[in-house]
Protein backbone atom coordinates (compact mmCIF):
# COMPACT_ATOMS: atom_id res chain seq x y z
CA UNK A 1 0.00 0.00 0.00
CA UNK A 2 1.01 3.37 -0.56
CA UNK A 3 2.04 5.64 2.34
CA UNK A 4 -1.13 8.06 1.35
CA UNK A 5 -2.98 5.01 1.45
CA UNK A 6 -2.35 3.89 4.80
CA UNK A 7 -3.02 7.47 5.87
CA UNK A 8 -6.11 7.80 4.32
CA UNK A 9 -7.21 4.65 5.97
CA UNK A 10 -6.04 5.72 9.55
CA UNK A 11 -8.17 9.00 9.16
CA UNK A 12 -11.02 7.08 8.37
CA UNK A 13 -10.56 4.80 10.91
CA UNK A 14 -9.95 7.46 13.54
CA UNK A 15 -13.24 9.27 12.35
CA UNK A 16 -15.33 6.43 12.53
CA UNK A 17 -14.41 5.49 15.73
CA UNK A 18 -14.55 9.23 16.75
CA UNK A 19 -18.13 9.59 15.26
CA UNK A 20 -18.95 6.02 18.02
CA UNK A 21 -17.81 7.64 20.77
CA UNK A 22 -19.67 10.86 20.19
CA UNK A 23 -23.31 8.98 19.67
CA UNK A 24 -22.42 6.63 22.60
CA UNK A 25 -21.35 9.91 25.09
CA UNK A 26 -24.21 12.13 23.26
CA UNK A 27 -27.02 13.13 26.10
CA UNK A 28 -30.07 13.41 23.77
CA UNK A 29 -33.12 15.13 25.75
CA UNK A 30 -35.86 12.99 25.68
CA UNK A 31 -39.02 14.67 24.16
CA UNK A 32 -40.81 17.50 25.97
CA UNK A 33 -44.23 17.89 23.77
CA UNK A 34 -47.13 16.50 25.24
CA UNK A 35 -49.43 14.74 22.63
CA UNK A 36 -53.10 14.48 22.61
CA UNK A 37 -55.10 12.15 20.69
CA UNK A 38 -58.77 11.16 21.04
CA UNK A 39 -59.38 7.95 20.31
CA UNK A 40 -63.38 7.06 18.91
CA UNK A 41 -64.46 3.99 20.55
CA UNK A 42 -65.21 2.37 17.20
CA UNK A 43 -61.85 1.25 16.90
CA UNK A 44 -62.45 -1.01 19.68
CA UNK A 45 -64.11 -4.31 19.93
CA UNK A 46 -66.37 -5.38 22.40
Amino acid sequence: MSKFTKILLIVGVVAVAGGAVFLMTWDIPAPSEKVTKTLSNDRFPS
